[in-house]
């Protein structure tokens, strides 16, 4: 790699899929206070929404991925509409 084109802070991050548990090891700038142990060391955490092991596009099933609530509110105001 080329002398000073890095940041500093580039280091090993844990990357983990909230909708499935799965987990990465790779490196980043992201700044995070979390952290985590991985494969026996301690690295920070960034927590993702959803990754390519739980997007449609990628495992080919079509699944409601919902954290926030967001597909129920919209039903729930398409219903009333469509009423």
């Amino acid at each position: 790699m080329k002398k000073g084109i890095h940041p500093e802070n580039y280091r090993p991050v844990v990357f983990k899929d909230m909708s499935n548990g799965d987990m990465f090891l790779s490196r980043s700038t992201c700044a995070t206070k979390d952290t985590i142990e991985f494969e026996g060391e301690t690295y920070p955490l960034v927590k993702l929404e959803i990754s390519n092991t739980s997007h449609p596009f990628y495992t080919g099933k079509s699944k409601l991925v919902d954290t926030a609530g967001r597909v129920d509110k919209f039903m729930n105001r398409y219903n009333r509409i469509k009423k």
